[in-house]
């Protein structure tokens, strides 16, 4: 089955990838700004260390979401059990601020690069 100009409506290969929705929970807790300051250190130098690790392909956060509980995404680069354990681990999923949601995700070989290194 193709499309009228000929492509093929389903690629030949695809590549996988697993993406982490962060959310903020309805009920995340209030908390001083000192201590979300110190969260959010900590939220992104743990992020770092999982890129240096190669676990982390690539992550940042949402604008102009429709939804504004949608905080950021990350995309990883291990299977998702292993990538939900991490995100798990992470400060601010752990302080009740940020929960966690995934998926694997399913691209046309080749259509979705992330720099590595």
């Amino acid at each position: 089955m193709s499309f009228p100009d000929g492509d093929a409506l389903i690629p030949d290969a695809f590549d996988e990838h697993t993406v982490i929705f962060l959310i903020r929970p309805i009920d995340a807790p209030d908390m001083s700004e000192e201590m979300l300051d110190r969260l959010q250190v900590e939220h992104l130098t743990y992020l770092r260390n999982l890129q240096r690790r190669g676990a982390l392909v690539a992550n940042g956060p949402l604008s102009e979401q429709t939804d504004q509980r949608m905080r950021g995404i990350s995309i990883y680069g291990v299977p998702l059990a292993e990538a939900l354990e991490l995100a798990n681990a992470d400060p601010m999923v752990r302080a009740g601020r940020l929960a966690i949601d995934g998926a694997r995700w399913w691209t046309a070989a080749g259509t979705a690069t992330f720099g590595r290194g």
